[in-house]
């Protein structure tokens, strides 16, 4: 895991390598009870005298979840280039690290259970496996060591959301729900979960802040900000209210060590209750989309536009065919309202338009050449995440450590091409090529890691060429290469001529060695 100053989003995970509306049926074994006790239980005014009683109430329903996953790795060979390099899976020429391996991973997160039927509410990343890894089996764990084996009934990978269901003998205690719109800085709140694997634990603290927003621009960058102690293993995790409600799904920290340093984020509870709802019911979520690219307003931008820095966003790029498009949205566009919803820090244009029904029509306020105006938009769906990974990509970004790291797209080079050549790629959309600044109808597929040790890497291939050819074939997709790729093995070649094309330069051949 890689911890920075920056909110880490599958960082709570415990491990070796590594929700809301109410009205959940009653069981016989309810974890929560009615209010009239909870007010006997928690004092009214000042500091709780205790969080005993509250705990006692609510900790059956929390669970402990692990995960059993095939991860595969790439064998690096110490004795490459060798005599005996072929006695240690060197591959051809003993140039390479040898075949991927398969090995046994396992990851440790929290959940909470969400009715007495045994349905399990947590992060989608506490249930993904690692890099190109799959998931074998997932665990529960109840607070009195009893494990039961669960099934995945939905994900939802933008929310970070997921819904288990385990099967038991009898009614399984239970917590509901709260309405975390009533959540006010200051207000005291318990977290309990499964921190580095030690189950069961509690911490306190109040609410730091409420929407926060974290700069990642994602659709559901809203948080309730916390002091309470989150670390590692406390994903999936419940944030209660002194009523014993669930008000937020712990979900990230903001930390410079990896460890807690008082500044935690939770999935509100308003956010997560109409999406956990339909993942229980098997219903597809549908969010909405206007296909352009943002940025806040920072304090130079909205200097030079003559705007406050603290209402609307920056549009710098307008998809075609989509909905800003077609309603005359342009780049250089400042939006300062949706939908009679302001654009603010706390309520970004992503927010809002991901929350509006696909479909409708919806007023937009822009501000353009200090002149403004309204145009009206229709809301299209929005894509997959994978699907946006494809027509977002940033050359500069860090790459990471060779293959894994990256959000895969649907179709990626497969093993083949990144065990014989130490590249990663991806296909070529019209977006990225613009990106890249490369014409929409260029054909191609996009390098997204170069293995440092790799003669890619010393011929000086990097993240952002584009491969136009192999080995004078056209590559119009990531099978095109590997199956040229495939046929160089088959006849024993030992490099592969690739044609590469690199922003602001004329294409050129390069030859890159099979390893």
């Amino acid at each position: 895991m890689r911890y920075a100053y920056g909110v880490t989003t599958a960082l709570l995970l415990a491990g070796s390598a590594l929700t809301l509306t109410t009205g959940f049926p009653a069981g016989a074994q309810v974890a929560q009870n009615d209010s009239a006790q909870m007010q006997s239980v928690v004092p009214r005014g000042g500091a709780p005298a205790s969080f005993a009683d509250l705990t006692q109430q609510l900790q059956p329903a929390v669970v402990n979840i692990s995960t059993r996953q095939r991860v595969k790795v790439q064998n690096n060979n110490p004795f490459a280039g060798t005599p005996f390099s072929d006695l240690f899976g060197g591959g051809q020429g003993g140039q390479g690290g040898g075949q991927p391996q398969t090995r046994e991973a396992q990851s440790l997160g929290s959940g909470f259970v969400v009715s007495a039927d045994g349905y399990i509410v947590t992060n989608n990343h506490v249930i993904t496996a690692e890099g190109q890894g799959e998931i074998e089996s997932i665990t529960v764990t109840m607070t009195d060591g009893t494990d039961y084996p669960a099934k995945l009934v939905g994900r939802d990978a933008a929310s970070d959301l997921a819904v288990l269901k385990i099967t038991g003998t009898k009614p399984f205690p239970f917590v509901k729900f709260g309405d975390s719109r009533h959540a006010r800085v200051g207000d005291w709140i318990i977290a309990i979960g499964n921190p580095f694997g030690l189950g069961g634990t509690v911490t306190s603290g109040i609410i730091s802040a409420v929407y926060r927003n974290t700069g990642s621009g994602s659709a559901y960058d809203r948080y309730l900000q916390t002091d309470a102690s989150i670390n590692r293993g406390n994903s999936g995790g419940p944030m209660f209210d002194m009523a014993g409600n669930v008000i937020g799904i712990n979900n990230a920290i903001f930390s410079p060590t990896g460890g807690s340093v008082g500044i935690g984020f939770a999935i509100p509870a308003e956010i997560a209750a109409p999406i956990v709802e339909k993942l229980r019911n098997g219903q597809a979520i549908e969010r909405g989309y206007l296909g352009v690219r943002i940025q806040q307003l920072s304090d130079d931008l909205a200097s030079s536009l003559g705007l406050a820095k603290n209402r609307g966003e920056f549009i710098q790029s307008v998809e075609p065919n989509q909905g800003a498009a077609k309603a005359g949205m342009q780049p250089g566009d400042v939006v300062v309202r949706v939908d009679s919803k302001d654009v603010t820090p706390d309520q970004t244009l992503s927010f809002i338009v991901a929350n509006t029904a696909p479909g409708k029509r919806i007023p937009i306020d822009l501000i353009r050449n200090g002149q403004r105006l309204t145009v009206q938009a229709v809301v299209g769906k929005r894509p997959s995440e994978e699907e946006l990974a494809q027509q977002t990509f940033d050359p500069d970004a860090q790459q990471g450590d060779g293959f894994g790291d990256q959000a895969k797209p649907s179709k990626p080079a497969g093993p083949v091409v990144q065990q014989a050549l130490g590249i990663a790629a991806i296909p070529l959309t019209p977006q990225i090529a613009r990106q890249l600044g490369a014409t929409e109808d260029t054909k191609g597929v996009v390098i997204t890691a170069v293995d440092d040790s790799a003669d890619a890497a010393a011929k000086g291939l990097q993240r952002g060429d584009i491969v136009l050819s192999a080995n004078y074939k056209p590559v119009a997709t990531a099978a095109d290469l590997e199956a040229i790729v495939r046929q160089a093995k088959t006849e024993n070649r030992e490099a592969v001529l690739l044609r590469i094309q690199r922003r602001g330069q004329p294409a050129i051949y390069l030859p890159i060695r099979i390893r």
